[in-house]
């Protein structure tokens, strides 16, 4: 702890801010349209860095001397200049139509809304979600077209899935790219740690900007085939100091619970049901009432608290540093996160602002307690009828087991398994980076750019039980013991990525038929080792002992070549065309380049002669681009080096005796020294548009991507080293379209309202396999070894199931192991089982905006349509006998909720491995959630001081409509087993400026 404390409190000490002398200028900042002030508005005396900024009633004072000129700006507003004539200048800005008020970050540049060429949105601080936030993740579900983010529950530290447009590999790593303030990040995250963006505080992202095409991507190249988000945070000013404090309040509740049975239910289902099992029921005469479900989940509490300072120190240096504390606490017990974050952004001007240095420090540290995830399922199971406490106190530390002579009987004490296992995952990790931008002299518009980043991260894992933990619990040799005298698991883990991107840029603007050329070409350079060592443990001979150490290390290197060009002619037509060189540390030196080119148009028909006088049009744009970018990230099936025969430590119980030494043989790796480049091919066509001055803007997309030499982990020959490997085999297809739209019917002095609304449609069909027409690809059900449902085939939709269509009854029930035979050969075999696709096609989102005065309402909905989910609680726990264990035992199960008083409406029996392969278990995941509604007030400032409050209440998961009787339809691996619960949320909090 005193590590990270001495490491915000040194990043703090670097930032001193001192406040402006009285000034002697003053006035009002309004917006043209409405009248209504302009906070934040920028004023700076010409020539130079020194300004201030506009207060939120739009007034600003600043010392200046008589015939200097003032430069007022505002983000979407055409710039003013204004010489000092008078001691009160009141100045106007309108909107800057041709600017659209967006700057859009992309690879190694920016651009605008107006001169984009590919598919590219950016959404800022307006447009992002609201509410119990705490991962950066949150702020975007829902929020882009074509963009599905997917975490795993309610974890504080959920992992998350991001695909945009749907991802385009088969066994590569589909995750975009994501990039903060210049430093890519890694795709492996420190140990312990399973939502990479648990790492960086929400409140200090200023915008993301989502690549979602190949002509936007390929500048990054090989790691942009499956898109790039592209993460801007906040920086300094040149204006006045500014402090702001926002600090928030969090309940959790839990939404929604699997349907199983209470106590009573379960006394009169067992009684009829199993009447000779009646005597399992309570303990010594006595029936509990226990919700084991109530038992493991709680109502939670978060606390988010932030303390920002922006200014212009020494008027020479745009300065902003920032710390956060976040105690985040899950809904189920024992599930903590905390969280501290510190960060710095600096950006001085040199030599009359021909050298730029911006450095960017972010310090997070992350303290994390992760519970025993084991007892969500044990508490589905364990007997209702059973007390969670001992009543004679027993020897598990007060909680109640049934044990025998053989050990542990029936169901952990779910509650037990939580509170009697410590596990700590702690990270400190820093990630930086330092440009230097240098306009040179005498050739004003070329620019040398040098870009260096770190991100450099240390974590530990500790996991060990508490005295007489029943997890610890077993029989040795007839004497019971408890295996808890050493850590059950640990791991020291370091993490060092390093950066250098070194570039020209050119940019000329002229009068003539080529307005504008921008150009740069450069060299990017990454490096990405993780070293680390684990102590894991066994309890082979009884107790729990320490076996060898198990050191690792890998590295992953990419350096890379790129240019690229965009043009503008008669501010018309636009042309952007760009070549990447990639090289890759995993492949084989004579595969190790590829070489990824992009070309993108675009035609502003608003600027043609037919239109440009058309009143009711801001902009319309064609655009059409395509691009070819490369995959080679296969380290989580192959590790980091596929293509070099490696040995390995062999299995320990395959050893070989000499004399009294036993040694442990080595084992051959599998390799392939022919991998190479997977290649996406991406075609795709855009319209902007913006209609009656902004009531109604949009854009709408379509494309087509194909992706060859499919990196996939295959069925290999015999004799192989591995049953399976990757290899570079076949091709898929994927089409898809894409809208969005901004609705602003209402803009006055007192009153907006806004819509949004943005649907993604993609569908991926795997086109060929070289010599391969299908491989069984996961999609474990709870069966054991083999029985999966996960399959990958020629002509089929990616990620689908493979199932037997079932047969049922005139009344509808399902006769059990009974098949519709597809081919009608009268036997039912593999070749009568259907593909059933689990992701869905359409995902959409909607919100609305409104603001009456200082009040303001923010509602977003998200959902999907179509999608498959397979219930496996269904199969697992929705038969009769599951109460009953497969072995007398003397214990008996929980089991779902499906018994009428009468009958249970579930199978007799076990399902038999060959019906667990039905389509009877698999549901339509078409969901609509309200994911988050807000309600604030921003209080008016005092008077005479520059101090602005905002208070504000939301709801976030509020509800879901569905068919799905799950406990949640929103699944990315399309597998429902003993799922985190999403909590309900509710959150009051507040922004104070000043």
């Amino acid at each position: 702890m005193q590590k990270k404390i001495s490491m915000i409190l040194l990043m703090l000490l670097c930032a001193p801010f001192y406040l402006m002398a009285q000034n002697n200028i003053s006035g009002i900042v309004t917006d043209s349209e409405t009248n209504s002030p302009l906070p934040g508005a920028t004023i700076v005396i010409k020539g130079t860095s020194t300004g201030v900024t506009t207060d939120f009633d739009g007034k600003y004072s600043i010392q200046v001397s008589e015939g200097s000129v003032l430069v007022f700006s505002y983000i979407g507003f055409e710039p003013v200049e204004k010489e000092v004539t008078t001691d009160v200048i009141n100045v106007t800005l309108k909107n800057d139509v041709a600017q659209l008020d967006e700057v859009v970050i992309i690879g190694y540049g920016t651009t605008t809304k107006k001169d984009a060429t590919g598919s590219v949105q950016l959404l800022t601080s307006k447009d992002l979600n609201k509410g119990a936030i705490t991962t950066a993740d949150q702020m975007i579900a829902g929020k882009s077209a074509g963009v599905r983010v997917v975490n795993n529950g309610g974890d504080p530290d959920a992992g998350i899935n991001i695909r945009i447009r749907g991802g385009s590999s088969l066994n590569a790593n589909n995750s975009p790219l994501i990039v903060i303030d210049g430093v890519p990040l890694s795709n492996q995250n420190p140990a312990g740690q399973a939502n990479p963006l648990t790492l960086i505080n929400p409140n200090d992202i200023e915008s993301f900007s989502v690549l979602k095409d190949a002509s936007s991507t390929a500048i990054y190249g090989s790691r942009a085939s499956n898109g790039v988000i592209i993460i801007t945070t906040k920086s300094g000013t040149k204006g006045a100091p500014q402090f702001n404090f926002s600090s928030n309040i969090q309940v959790g509740t839990l939404s929604r619970t699997i349907d199983i049975f209470e106590s009573s239910e379960y006394v009169d289902f067992i009684q009829n049901s199993f009447p000779d099992s009646s005597g399992l029921l309570g303990l010594n005469g006595t029936v509990y009432d226990t919700n084991w479900q109530n038992e493991i989940y709680r109502t939670s509490y978060t606390l988010n608290n932030n303390l920002t300072a922006r200014g212009n120190l020494f008027n020479k240096i745009p300065i902003r540093a920032s710390f956060g504390h976040s105690e985040i606490n899950g809904i189920l017990k024992e599930s903590q996160l905390n969280r501290y974050t510190a960060s710095l952004n600096i950006s001085p001007e040199f030599f009359d602002q021909h050298l730029k240095l911006t450095i960017n420090a972010k310090g997070i540290a992350t303290e994390k307690d992760q519970p025993d995830g084991g007892a969500i399922g044990s508490a589905l199971t364990a007997n209702p009828t059973l007390p969670v406490y001992d009543p004679d106190g027993g020897i598990f530390g007060g909680f109640y087991q049934m044990t025998d002579d053989q050990g542990i009987v029936g169901p952990a004490n779910p509650l037990a398994l939580l509170k009697q296992r410590e596990r700590n995952e702690d990270a400190d990790r820093f990630i930086g980076n330092m440009e230097l931008r240098y306009k040179i002299h005498g050739l004003e518009d070329l620019t040398a750019v040098i870009n260096t980043g770190i991100d450099y991260s240390e974590s530990t894992i500790n996991e060990y039980f508490l005295p007489s933990a029943v997890a610890s619990y077993s029989i040795f040799e007839g004497l019971p013991i408890f295996n808890n005298f050493s850590e059950n698991y640990s791991e020291d883990q370091i993490k060092r990525d390093h950066l250098l991107d070194a570039y020209l840029s050119y940019e000329k603007t002229w009068d003539g038929a080529l307005r504008k050329m921008d150009i740069q070409a450069g060299y990017a350079y990454q490096n990405f080792t993780t070293q680390g060592i684990t102590y894991p443990t066994t309890t082979e001979n009884g107790f729990r002992e320490s076996q060898q150490p198990f050191k690792y290390y890998t590295e992953l290197n990419l350096q890379s070549y790129f240019a690229r060009t965009n043009l503008n002619f008669f501010d018309k037509y636009l042309v952007t065309a760009s070549l990447r060189a990639d090289g890759s540390s995993l492949f084989a030196k004579d595969q190790r380049w590829g070489y990824f080119p992009a070309v993108a148009m675009a035609w502003k028909l608003d600027n043609e002669n037919f239109l440009k006088d058309a009143e009711w049009l801001s902009q319309l744009k064609l655009r059409i681009g395509w691009g070819l970018t490369g995959q080679q990230d296969i380290t989580g099936p192959v590790g980091y080096y596929p293509n070099t025969a490696l040995y390995d430590d062999g299995d320990p119980t395959v050893s070989y005796v000499f004399g009294d030494r036993t040694v442990t043989t080595y084992r051959a790796n599998a390799f392939n020294p022919d991998l190479s480049w997977e290649k996406t091919s991406t075609y795709n066509i855009g319209i902007d548009f913006d209609i009656f001055n902004s009531v109604l803007s949009g854009t709408v997309d379509a494309y087509t991507r194909n992706t060859t030499d499919l990196l996939a982990e295959v069925p290999q020959s015999e004799g192989a080293l591995r049953n399976r490997f990757v290899s570079n085999v076949g091709e898929t297809e994927s089409k898809g379209f894409e809208a969005a739209l901004q609705f602003r019917p209402i803009q006055t002095d007192n009153f907006r309202m806004e819509f949004n609304s943005n649907v993604g449609f993609n569908e991926t069909y795997i086109k060929d396999l070289d010599n391969i027409t299908q491989f069984a690809s996961g999609g474990g059900i709870g069966r054991g070894t083999g029985v999966n449902i996960g399959q990958t085939a020629v002509g089929e939709r990616n990620r689908t199931f493979w199932l037997y269509e079932q047969i049922y009854t005139a009344d509808g029930a399902p006769i059990e192991d009974a098949f519709v035979d597809q081919n009608g050969d009268g036997v039912i075999s593999d070749s009568d089982r259907i593909f059933i696709p689990f992701e869905p096609k359409w995902t959409y989102g909607f919100g609305t905006y409104m603001q009456f005065k200082s009040l303001d309402l923010t509602a977003n909905f998200r959902g999907q349509i179509g999608g498959r989910i397979y219930n496996g609680n269904l199969l697992n726990r929705g038969f009769t006998e599951s109460v009953i264990p497969l072995t007398d035992t003397g214990f008996i199960n929980n089991a779902l909720n499906l018994y009428d008083g009468t009958r249970y409406n579930g199978f007799s029996n076990i399902p038999s491995d060959l019906q667990a392969l039905s389509d009877f278990y698999v549901s339509d995941a078409s969901f609509l959630r309200l994911d988050n509604i807000t309600l604030g007030y921003n209080l008016k400032p005092f008077d005479d001081k520059k101090i602005g409050l905002r208070i504000y209440g939301s709801a976030n998961n509020v509800f879901v409509i569905t068919d799905y009787e799950g406990l949640d339809p929103e699944n990315f691996d399309g597998i429902e087993a003993s799922p985190y619960a999403r909590p309900r949320t509710f959150t009051l909090g507040l922004n104070l400026d000043f």
